[in-house]
């Protein structure tokens, strides 16, 4: 009975079978999460600026901040709930300037974002794969990720593509005007 619940202070009685690697894993994910929702408010400032004054994009990384903050406390509650502990690191200060002398700042932006979610897919896999969740032998952790985090990645690298190819479409011009207006008009972050 002591093995399945243990006597000393300080120790979870909830955690099982949850892997010392598969715990790091989480707190780095959260770490990423808060970071790609920090430089999203960073954009979400500049965008919102009066000398830069494009609301609809301002308010797509609002929403975008908003969601990865999310995403990082839903891990938080995974790692609660699984008696881990989460360890906060440090968060890295995001630009404040955005503009880019060829791309102009919305599709400068836009890539940045692409980017970002590209980096986060990419270590929701590594959580995911063989090296970490399936290596540690924890099935919970498998599941969690892939109905959690994996299709709604994939669909969020998908539409910043596409604003992606819609900025480079429409150039620096009055056609990002016409673009920030159809995201003012628009629901849904990244």
């Amino acid at each position: 009975m002591d093995s399945l619940v243990p006597i000393a202070n300080g120790h979870s009685l909830a955690r099982q079978k949850y892997a010392d690697d598969c715990e790091a894993s989480i707190n780095f994910q959260i770490n990423v999460e808060y970071n790609v929702s920090y430089v999203y408010h960073s954009l979400f400032a500049y965008f919102d600026r009066d000398n830069v004054a494009l609301k609809g994009i301002a308010k797509f990384f609002k929403e975008s901040s908003e969601e990865e903050r999310d995403h990082a406390e839903k891990l938080m509650k995974y790692q609660n709930k699984r008696g881990g502990k989460v360890k906060l690191l440090p968060i890295i200060t995001p630009l404040t300037e955005f503009d880019h002398p060829e791309k102009g700042d919305a599709l400068y932006a836009m890539e940045l974002a692409l980017a970002f979610e590209k980096l986060t897919n990419e270590k929701l896999l590594s959580l995911h794969s063989a090296s970490v969740a399936e290596k540690c032998n924890d099935p919970q952790t498998v599941d969690f990720v892939e109905s959690e985090f994996l299709e709604e990645q994939v669909e969020a690298i998908k539409k910043v593509a596409e604003y992606v190819a819609q900025l480079r479409r429409v150039g620096k011009g009055h056609g990002v005007w016409h673009f920030d207006q159809m995201l003012l008009h628009e629901g849904g972050a990244a």
